[in-house]
């Protein structure tokens, strides 16, 4: 018996020791991978690649695309923001499309530099609202460098434009490693009572006799919604949906109508109208869009601003012609009704919480809880399907505005935002696709 003890207790003792580097070996490769794709976004300002990296870091990208595969799981997704505190509330892009802003609920705004869409790390300007709010939409107003901002307190919704001074050396501030940092040009508070922001839209005024200026539009979680001069402040009007309340609303991107989704199944829209010297003289009842039969989740412009595009809880998408002559009592037509492509398990249609339409009208993003589709405005039929696109539901959805650059060529890039404390980056699909 004495021989055969130490024996054992050896085995059980070698037994441990190789288990326990075996683990220990495992947790450390884990760890080093964590650290690996958590390093870029703990940086506050990652520099910008190089061009000429590009071929040394292709196997890199190579192996992580092949990592990631099942994390990513769709061929559209090219990249990932990530570095978000909280859930990200907004997103939007700047007319040109380089410049991509995110509203989140740990108070801050980011201002990411889209040099190239599948880039690694991006460039970001770092905004923090000021104390006690929170921010639940934004919206660029004349360009990449004025941005108006919605945050929401307890005592009601203000708005914040931020503005950056233009330095008085060019050279010295393209040499700083740092953006230069935005200041308040003008802040309205409690602008909705203390109702919340659900929405806040930006679009250039170039209809008629308008004089180029951005208009901003916010949407309140009760009836009302109300116009804004991107530039200075000033209230320039508000309407009143009366539809018990509000889920969205949108401006044409010439700056003529503003058109809201609401509580009932009829859409409002108004029209702005301008004086002579390129002013918003008043804000009009212009048509209402009736046809589907349960309430409007969401709608959007036609890149053209003469159609409208509606997602009901009915399960159907309609297409609105705009372009009539209602001053002499001409109905907006409905041009197309395609049936929502989106089913649960037991076969029932969903409805989608989102709407985006690419900036050629081509393409219809829409979203329902973490689902993303792409359908063709054409036909209606869906062109690619990301079922679990985020961890958690989708926030905001946008399309840049024109192509941008990615890799060693252009694309137009789709953006999401979710609860799950990312932003997600998207190619569009083709539309040959099925």
């Amino acid at each position: 018996m004495d021989p055969v003890l130490p024996i054992t207790l050896i085995s059980i003792l070698l037994g441990a020791l190789i288990a326990f580097l075996l683990f220990n070996n495992y947790f450390r490769k884990r760890r080093s991978e964590v650290v690996s794709i958590a390093k870029p976004e703990l940086q506050p300002n990652p520099k910008p690649p190089k061009p000429s990296r590009k071929s040394h870091s292709k196997p890199h990208s190579h192996h992580a695309s092949e990592k990631d595969q099942n994390k990513r799981h769709h061929p559209l997704d090219v990249n990932t923001l990530k570095g978000h505190g909280d859930s990200v509330t907004g997103l939007c892009f700047s007319s040109d499309g380089r410049s991509l802003a995110t509203a989140c609920a740990d108070g801050v705004i980011r201002v990411f530099k889209l040099d190239d869409a599948s880039s690694k790390s991006f460039k970001f300007l770092r905004i923090n609202v000021p104390a006690g709010g929170h921010p639940a939409a934004l919206a660029f107003s004349d360009n990449a460098s004025s941005l108006v901002v919605a945050s929401q307190t307890l005592s009601g919704c203000s708005l914040y434009m931020y503005g950056e001074e233009k330095p008085k050396n060019d050279n010295e501030s393209n040499q700083q490693s740092k953006l230069p940092l935005p200041e308040i040009k003008w802040e309205n508070h409690k602008v909705h009572d203390k109702r919340a922001i659900l929405t806040l839209v930006g679009s250039t005024a170039s209809y008629g006799s308008a004089d180029g200026s951005t208009i901003i539009a916010s949407c309140s979680e009760g009836t009302d919604i109300k116009l804004w001069h991107g530039k200075t402040g000033k209230i320039l009007g508000n309407v009143d949906t009366n539809q018990l309340k509000n889920n969205m609303a949108a401006i044409s991107p010439n700056g003529r109508f503003i058109a809201a989704a609401a509580f009932t199944a009829d859409v409002k829209v108004w029209e702005i109208v301008y004086t002579k010297d390129g002013l918003v003289k008043e804000v009009t009842k212009a048509m209402q869009l009736k046809g589907h039969k349960s309430a409007v989740t969401w709608l959007c412009f036609a890149p053209n601003s003469e159609q409208i595009i509606t997602a009901s809880k009915d399960g159907s998408i309609r297409i609105w012609n705009i372009n009539v002559r209602y001053h002499l009592d001409e109905d907006p037509k409905t041009l197309k009704v395609f049936q929502i492509p989106l089913h649960d398990s037991s076969g029932t249609t969903l409805h989608y919480d989102r709407l985006s339409i690419s900036p050629d009208g081509r393409i219809l993003a829409a979203t329902h809880s973490s689902t993303l589709q792409w359908l063709c405005v054409e036909s209606g039929k869906v062109l690619d399907t990301a079922d679990k696109a985020h961890d958690g539901d989708i926030t905001g959805i946008a399309w840049t505005p024109r192509t941008i650059p990615m890799g060693d060529g252009q694309a137009l890039i789709l953006a999401t935002a979710s609860v799950d404390k990312k932003v997600k980056l998207w190619v569009a699909p083709s539309l040959h696709s099925s």
